[in-house]
């Protein structure tokens, strides 16, 4: 009887080892890349929105505060839903009063709201003709505020009362809006402070707080420090930095952090 012989070839337990190790490997690698590639994408796409956003805001700004009349402590039109409340003032109609004041402004906690500045501009007509007083042209109010809940910059737009057919309508905050008060308008997302400057047009600071009048002896409403340093009537030139922030959307992948810079020159009527 002939006997056959099996064919006993095959992996010995090194060679097994070998190859589940060097899978292991490859595989390893593998991940490595893939969520490295992840994350700089991530980090890419949150750097250029934070770029864009940058630069429309740096626009919108520009464009917005280059045609200001003038800064203001106050808003003058009324506001039946002005978000930070004047207490001294029984009707709630007015924005509490900011003075000129350089510094930093921190977005608030959620549901904080901070205004930063008040201005004006001459009101114009649907037909982009600026409207006249006499010999001097009446003006809309604007208000910009920073919003903690959702940290962002937003533009509030009073109309003139006075004006017809005024090109603006008087705007409300966004959630309670209606088909006569339109959004405020977001100019900046992902914010996390403002630095603010104000000069002369001969480039000296302006800061409500460089000078005091003990003879005031804390009699002016709102004003218990005694301050009468030059304010915001004066300002015809306004710095604006703006610090924004977009969250990594990775663990480990670095958050991406912009800033930029604005100094505007006003109008000034």
């Amino acid at each position: 009887m002939k006997l056959i012989k099996l064919n006993e070839s095959g992996f010995s337990l090194v060679e097994l080892i070998t190859v589940m190790a060097v899978t292991l490997i490859l595989t390893a690698t593998i991940f490595s890349f893939t969520i490295d590639f992840w994350g700089t994408s991530a980090t890419l796409q949150a750097d250029q929105e934070t770029l864009v956003t940058r630069l429309d805001a740096n626009d919108a700004l520009r464009k917005l505060i280059s045609a200001s009349a003038g800064m203001i402590i106050q808003n003058s039109i009324p506001d039946s839903k002005a978000l930070v409340k004047d207490p001294n003032t029984g009707n709630g109609q007015y924005w509490t009063p900011i003075h000129a004041i350089p510094g930093n402004k921190v977005v608030g906690n959620p549901g904080t709201i901070t205004p930063l500045l008040y201005f004006r501009i001459p009101s114009q007509d649907k037909t982009h003709t600026i409207v006249m007083n006499g010999a001097v042209p009446y003006d809309d109010e604007y208000i910009l505020y920073l919003n903690g809940t959702n940290k962002q910059m937003y533009l509030r737009q009073l109309a003139n009362p006075n004006v017809n057919n005024n090109l603006i309508e008087t705007s409300c905050t966004p959630g309670s809006t209606t088909s006569t008060c339109p959004a405020d308008r977001m100019l900046v997302d992902s914010i996390t402070s403002i630095d603010l400057r104000y000069f002369s047009r001969s480039g000296n600071l302006i800061d409500w707080t460089s000078s005091t009048d003990p003879a005031l002896n804390g009699t002016q409403v709102g004003n218990p420090n005694n301050y009468n340093g030059p304010d915001f009537p004066l300002v015809e030139a306004v710095e604006i930095g703006l610090h924004i922030k977009s969250n990594a959307q990775f663990h480990g992948v670095n958050n991406s952090v912009n800033q930029t810079v604005v100094r505007i020159a006003l109008l000034n009527f």
